[in-house]
Order: C-alpha cells, then sequence, then structure tokens
C-alpha cells in the first residue's frame, strides 16, 4: 500500500493521472492531506468512486499521540507519537516571541552514538518516510490548534542518514499548496555526516545548516563522537565552507559543554581558533543529564564565561534558553523511559 504523503506534489499528479483521475485531484487530496484529514471519508470534495479508488492501493497515513506533556514553566509541549508498527519517536513544540518553533525527529533510534545524546541508546531501528517526518508537524499543529512557523530538523535521528526521505519532506512541507512552511524557517542539524552535507548543498534549499561540532579538537571528538572516526573536523569544516559558498547560508554550530571535557577556556581559544574564517555562529547548549551517562554541565557562571571568552576573540555566540525542562524536553529521553 501507498502512504500518499510519500508522494511529492507532481509525483501525486503523476500517480493519480496513471489511474485515470484528473490532474486538479491532487491539488485537494494534498490540501486534505496537510491539514491532518486522517481518512478518504473525510475528503468530501472527491467523489465516492474516487475514494473508492484510492483506497484500493493508497492510505493516509497517521501518528497516535502515546504521550504529552506541557511545561508549566514556558509552555513547551513534548509528544511520543507511536507509529503505526508501534515504534515510538518523538517532537518537541516551544513557543518564541516569534511563533511557534517544532523539533522533529527523522528516524527511530540513531546509529551515530554521540555519548551526550540519549536518542542514540539502543540504535537505529529504521528510517522514517517523508510521510512519517510531515506527520509529526501536521499532528502537533492540530493538536495544539495554531500554526506552527519553524521547523528544526533535531529530534531522534541524524537527518542526513535519512537523506532520500527528508529532502522529500522539506520539498512538501514547503510547498503553497500544503503547509507552506518557508525554507529560510527550517533548520537541519547534522553531527557531521560529510557526503551529506555536499549533497544536500547541491539541493540549493535556502535552509540553516547546523553542525553539531561539540568539540574543538579531533582528541576531544573522537571520545564523543564516533562519526568523528571517518569525517573528522578538517573534512567536516571543509565540508561547511563549501556548504556556505554554494548557497550563501551562514553555517550554525552546536557545542555542548560538558563540565571538564570541552569547557575550558583553552577549548573556548582553541574554538574561536578553529571557526574564525567561517562567517558562523555558535549555540551554546549546557549538556542535559542523560542517566547512562557521566557528563554533567558547568555553572552558569562558567557557562557564561565560556561564552564572554568566544565573543571577545570574535566569534557570535549565544547560550541556548532551556525549555520544558520540567518535561525532560531533550529529545530521546522520553521515548527511552517508555520503552
Amino acid at each position: 500500500m501507498i502512504d500518499l504523503k510519500d508522494f511529492e506534489y507532481e509525483e501525486l499528479v503523476q500517480y493519480l493521472l496513471s489511474i485515470g483521475e484528473k490532474k486538479f485531484r491532487a491539488e485537494q487530496i494534498f490540501s486534505w492531506l496537510h491539514k491532518g484529514a486522517q481518512s478518504y471519508e473525510e475528503m468530501t470534495n472527491l467523489s465516492k468512486a474516487t475514494r473508492e479508488r484510492l483506497s484500493k492501493e493508497t492510505y493516509v497515513s497517521t501518528l497516535k499521540i502515546r504521550e504529552k506533556y506541557v511545561s508549566k514553566i514556558d509552555g513547551t509541549v513534548k509528544y511520543l507519537f507511536e507509529l503505526p508498527d508501534g515504534n515510538c519517536i518523538e517532537s518537541v513544540v516551544m513557543r518564541y516571541h516569534h511563533g511557534l518553533t517544532i523539533c522533529i525527529s527523522s528516524q527511530v533510534g540513531c546509529r551515530m552514538g554521540c555519548r551526550f545524546c540519549a536518542s542514540t541508546i539502543g540504535g537505529l531501528y529504521r528510517n522514517l518516510t517523508a510521510g512519517e517526518i510531515l506527520n509529526q508537524v501536521i499532528f502537533a499543529q492540530k493538536d495544539i490548534g495554531e500554526r506552527i512557523s519553524n521547523i528544526v530538523m533535531m529530534g531522534i535521528g541524524e537527518p542526513l542518514d535519512n537523506f532520500d526521505n527528508v529532502i522529500k519532506f522539506l520539498h512538501n512541507v514547503n510547498h503553497e499548496k500544503g503547509l507552506n512552511i518557508g525554507y529560510r524557517h527550517i533548520s537541519l542539524s547534522t553531527c557531521g555526516v560529510v557526503p551529506g552535507i555536499y549533497n544536500l548543498a547541491e539541493e540549493m534549499l535556502p535552509i540553516t545548516l547546523t553542525i553539531s561540532l561539540h568539540a574543538p579538537n579531533d582528541t576531544i571528538r573522537d571520545t564523543i563522537m564516533p562519526v568523528n572516526h571517518k569525517y573528522n573536523i578538517s573534512k567536516l569544516l571543509e565540508a561547511c565552507k563549501f556548504y556556505a559558498e554554494k548557497t550563501g547560508r551562514r553555517i550554525s554550530f552546536e557545542y555542548s559543554l560538558i563540565h571538564g571535557v570541552n569547557d575550558s577556556m583553552d577549548n573556548a581559544k582553541e574554538l574561536a581558533k578553529l571557526i574564525k574564517n567561517l562567517h558562523s555562529h555558535v549555540n551554546l547548549i549546557p549538556v542535559n543529564k542523560v542517566e547512562e551517562r557521566d557528563f554533567h554541565k558547568g555553572s552558569n557562571d562558567e557557562i557564561r564565561a565560556f561564552r564572554d571568552k568566544l565573543e571577545t576573540l570574535g566569534i557570535n555566540a549565544t547560550i541556548r534558553r532551556e525549555l520544558g525542562a520540567d518535561i525532560s524536553a531533550s529529545c530521546g529521553q522520553l521515548r527511552k523511559k517508555v520503552l
């Protein structure tokens, strides 16, 4: 059976023509899918014959809200979504002054093995389809009853390890006949899958590329991010430079501050020297507590001192505001607990 949400718009047009439907049906169906219709019966402007024809070899995929938590501190909403096969993924909706931002997953589990991340414990189960990635946005928006205007692909999984489905999702979520979320309101985060960065650059999508760097040298990065053994920092920054030149988009770096591992003043100097020639921004993240790991964050004063050191060295740096602290809003923790 075919999930219609796995089709890009033009693919949907071609499929409908192949089963004897008119081209205009694509716009009707695409709109219904992105509004969160859960069955063909809800698509009231389709004829009964069309609905019956579609139901013979296609279906409308859905997500089930298995658990939902709302932060009493800042209104952050954490979803544990259950997929039709029983697997679970997480999404988080955050409130900012500029609107609602959703952090979505791209895989069930993750094979990258970053030692400070809860999402990778247990490894990779499978990739999400383009429709399953899209459904997180559709059903979170439907549940909240407000428009989601920004997307960050920083949830469970490595987006560039599921490249084709992620690209198809990006095309669909941006489409004017669907959710119509602008590319410039979408960020994609990678731990450093270098071939994927080059491939993404060739797509020429004006999204923001965020690099999970988390270390100022290979010695430290090797110990906390296994991907560095295959694609070291030099190769990674070379790919970043290519991406920035090809797309004209600024690179953003994520840097989880792990006390006693990568948060010294010498580390700050080394980081500044490493990226000084890239027109970039550094997002500092006090590391989240993961039960299976021994990592913890430094004091607020130490975190601010690290940021201040970067700024004195000419690096644009901010400290990420912690949202949903009372509901374990960082990705992977809720799924791990339920499993």
